[in-house]
């Protein structure tokens, strides 16, 4: 039995009572969960060819906060569906809604309870109902829980199950090689009926570490994800899922257990949905983000956390060397595992994923541009005590502004180069809401909030919204019409598959990024000016054909000498 193995592996060393019994109470939550041909009803229409594929070229995923986009006295899920079925269409065929449950911080992901939603988000039904006719993805956030959730209240009070699900291992033992995420002191302190005891706070105070070599801490989680299922989830986010595992003497991220807790709860996934699917997030160098797809039986898809860095540094330099190097490198991944591809999120642009790729000074003039266009730089301590950038704080439409007196000069066709190149890779293109309806920096918030994330967090009112997106001339119509248009064309097209095979052409040329995908009579060249100039390209030196279209404009008779107006895409096929 597939579980049983893994927990034997998990929990190495445990008597067989213990794993059997832990076994049985997973089973449960498999034999109870809705059945697969009935959850599968819900779901986006999928063009794939093969039956227990779980993407194809239509694929795409819209990420976004429950409470987004707002109506006094509606619940915000059932805005939010009213927003995407009238305006998003197939932009929106899978959603990943942002931690809905009751939480006391960090943007959710301060969960105080595993049963509840937010209120004003509605409830779980609300949830379901906006699964209708698309995928839904959620996160589970595996790390840690609020202060406020009733295990740390549990544990405070000496009472079970929670005293043994915090973790609060000794703080003499040797933790001097921990990796940490941010400048928080590791441990806090907190009041118990027998005085201060230090427990675990890898993200800050009010996100207390889990224990999770405690059977409940599993099990309640798995009632969780068996919950989440029944409500129209099928893709699982990992959050932050390299922290799970401590032991002394080691660096406490991606620890052999944090790796083999990836495969049960994919165990567990398919088991209530055979078209789950697990995607891990890991803020972390590449070859370490990798780790988790390489084995091809653990994360399904990983976030692809260096380009989005790579290729702001691309356009806001316009030049693309670093962009260009990276993409001549792409993985070669395991069948049935691919990479999300994304330039913004709910976070800030992460810079751990630049180390090895980009040197300081590179990445001081990157900051420095950011911070130019409004952004703001957070970090994270090192074993030694000094801080470093860990993150990039600014909305990607910002990111985008021109820095001269014109802040609007070419931001749109920077915007959709970014947004466009995102597309042409192989793997699952992401895109974040406020990103698509060109929100700025929202300072007012961060002003009232002190949290450098909520500059890239806009909440919308629909009214507005919608008198934006009924305005063609609006940048948020604009975005969003180009974008729904590309999406039709990508998925219309074998060499966009996100399995298709990919070259990068020409990489000493930093001017521009020429992608060639799939193979033989299918493949296509993405072509993308990376400056604001004109360059010239003679497309015979992509293949000795004379006659060309480009798939992304519906055009024939494109010249074999190609003038590529500043940050101009490019679709093109021989005729």
């Amino acid at each position: 039995m597939r579980l049983e193995a893994l927990l034997n592996r998990w929990r190495y060393g445990e008597d067989r009572e213990r794993i059997e019994f832990l076994t049985s109470q997973l089973l449960q939550f498999l034999q109870t969960s809705t059945d697969s041909t009935n959850n599968a009803q819900n779901k986006a229409p999928n063009n794939a060819t093969t039956s227990d594929a779980r993407w194809d070229g239509s694929t795409c995923v819209l990420i976004t906060y429950g409470d987004a986009v707002q109506t006094p006295n509606e619940a915000s899920l059932v805005t939010l569906r009213t927003l995407l079925d009238r305006h998003f269409g197939a932009l929106a065929n899978t959603v990943h809604v942002l931690p809905f449950l009751k939480a006391s911080s960090d943007g959710g992901f301060a969960v105080a309870s595993h049963e509840r939603l937010e209120e004003h988000l509605g409830g779980w039904e609300d949830l379901k109902a906006l699964s209708q006719g698309r995928q839904l993805m959620a996160d589970l956030v595996l790390n840690h829980v609020s202060a406020a959730h009733p295990w740390v209240q549990q544990f405070r009070q000496g009472q079970t199950p929670g005293v043994d699900c915090v973790l609060a291992p000794d703080p003499n033992d040797d933790w001097s090689q921990v990796v940490r995420p941010r400048s928080t002191n590791l441990f806090t302190a907190f009041q118990t009926q027998t005085g201060l005891r230090p427990v675990w706070t890898t993200f800050g105070p009010d996100q207390v570490d889990v224990n999770w070599d405690c059977d409940a801490v599993l099990l309640a989680y798995a009632a969780l994800l068996n919950r989440m299922v029944a409500h129209g989830v099928g893709w699982l986010r990992l959050d932050a899922v390299g922290f799970v595992w401590k032991e002394p003497g080691s660096t406490c991220i991606h620890h052999p257990r944090a790796h083999l807790l990836v495969k049960v709860l994919r165990a567990l996934l398919e088991g209530m949905d055979p078209q789950g699917v697990v995607v891990t997030e890991t803020n972390v160098p590449e070859r370490e983000n990798l780790s988790y797809l390489t084995p091809g039986d653990e994360a399904h898809l990983a976030y692809n956390f260096p380009l989005p860095p790579l290729l702001l540094d691309a356009v806001l330099r316009e030049k693309a060397d670093l962009l260009n190097g990276w993409l001549q490198r792409w993985p070669s991944l395991p069948n049935a595992t691919n990479l999300l591809n994304f330039s913004a999120s709910h976070d800030g642009v992460g810079l751990r994923p630049l180390e090895g790729l980009m040197d300081q000074e590179r990445l001081a003039q990157l900051l420095e541009q950011c911070e130019l266009r409004g952004g703001l730089v957070s970090h994270r301590r090192l074993s030694d005590g000094r801080d470093q950038p860990y993150e990039l704080n600014i909305s990607w439409w910002a990111a985008m502004a021109d820095a001269g007196r014109d802040p609007h000069h070419l931001q749109r066709e920077r915007f959709l180069l970014s947004q466009l190149l995102v597309m042409a890779l192989p793997g699952i293109p992401a895109f974040y809401l406020p990103t698509v309806l060109a929100s700025g920096n929202d300072a007012a918030t961060f002003r009232r909030s002190g949290h450098r994330r909520d500059l890239n967090r806009e909440r919308f009112s629909a009214e507005a919204l919608e008198r934006q997106l009924t305005d063609p001339d609006s940048d948020a119509s604009h975005n969003l019409r180009w974008l729904q248009h590309a999406m039709a064309v990508r998925a219309a097209l074998p060499a966009f598959h996100p399995d298709a095979a990919m070259q990068c052409i020409g990489e000493r040329q930093s001017d521009r990024v020429i992608l060639q995908r799939g193979c033989g009579a299918s493949s296509l060249w993405a072509v993308h000016n990376i400056t604001a100039h004109r360059i010239n390209l003679d497309l015979r030196t992509l293949a000795n054909r004379s006659q060309w279209c480009d798939r992304l404009r519906d055009q024939t008779d494109i010249p074999t000498l190609l003038t590529l107006n500043p940050f101009a895409v490019h679709w093109l096929q021989p005729c």
